[in-house]
């Protein structure tokens, strides 16, 4: 349940996929910009850090996106929401098509995809009734390009940005805009949690480069809320200077 709170004048925000990595480091940049921040995400226990840090600023809440209740549950207390923030999402392997695991393609495409709708439709109340509100859909690279061992989470981002495009359209004339952001390779929890706790692998992945840092993708989330009502940022890539493509990485030598 939402923690106790006195009423308070700050504009609310809503962000899934808070526990760690983007998730945490916007729900910190957006208590920063002044916002009450409603963090949901599954492992509570990272949620208790966020509130002990941030104290009234920020709200935590269980939340399972692939759950119907859990999700309604999260939106209950949100209105009226000036921001919304859908990061909740991540990848499993990177097996080819042919060996395509069902399991993880249907986890990849439950969260990113499914988690996404679901969290938009229990929010658009709370965004609507702000009179002026800002959702932004933490997408990824891959939902632009493709790269061999990736078609399950590509193939769920992409769909993630194909729902948010139509979102805007239908949204076009009511109070709010709508944002994708597409981060390039950006160092957290990701790539540790694709490869099964393989922390070894996960570190091969930034090798000989510097990704972004989730405050990095947060500061970006930020500035895009913080647009005048008239501005409005349809997508907004945002990639390391290391990197110009899925497969296109400049990587050192070690030393």
């Amino acid at each position: 349940m939402l923690a106790d709170s006195v009423p308070s004048p700050r504009p609310t925000a809503a962000v899934t996929g808070a526990s760690s990595g983007i998730g945490a480091a916007t729900v910190r940049a957006l208590a920063a910009a002044g916002y009450r921040v409603i963090a949901g995400a599954r492992r509570t226990d990272r949620l208790a850090v966020l509130a002990r840090d941030l104290g009234e600023r920020v709200q935590v809440q269980s939340l399972d996106v692939t759950d119907e209740e859990s999700t309604r549950a999260f939106a209950d207390g949100a209105s009226p929401c000036s921001v919304l923030v859908c990061n909740a999402g991540g990848a499993l392997g990177a097996d080819s098509v042919v060996d395509a695991d069902d399991d993880q393609w249907r986890w990849m495409w439950e969260t990113n995809v499914l988690g996404t709708v679901r969290t938009i439709r229990a929010m658009v109340p709370a965004l609507r009734a702000s009179g002026g509100a800002t959702v932004v859909v933490v997408t990824s690279l891959a939902a632009h390009q493709t790269y061999a061992g990736g078609a399950g989470y590509a193939s769920a981002k992409h769909a993630a940005a194909a729902v948010t495009d139509t979102l805007r359209l239908e949204l076009l004339g009511e109070p709010v805009r709508v944002t994708e952001l597409a981060p390039g390779m950006v160092q957290t929890e990701f790539s540790t949690h694709r490869f099964g706790g393989d922390h070894e692998r996960a570190a091969v992945t930034y090798r000989g480069m510097r990704p972004l840092t989730a405050d990095d993708v947060a500061e970006a989330v930020a500035w895009v809320v913080s647009r005048p009502g008239h501005v409005s940022i349809p997508r907004l890539h945002i990639y390391p200077a290391d990197q110009a493509g899925a497969t296109d990485v400049h990587r050192r030598d070690s030393p």
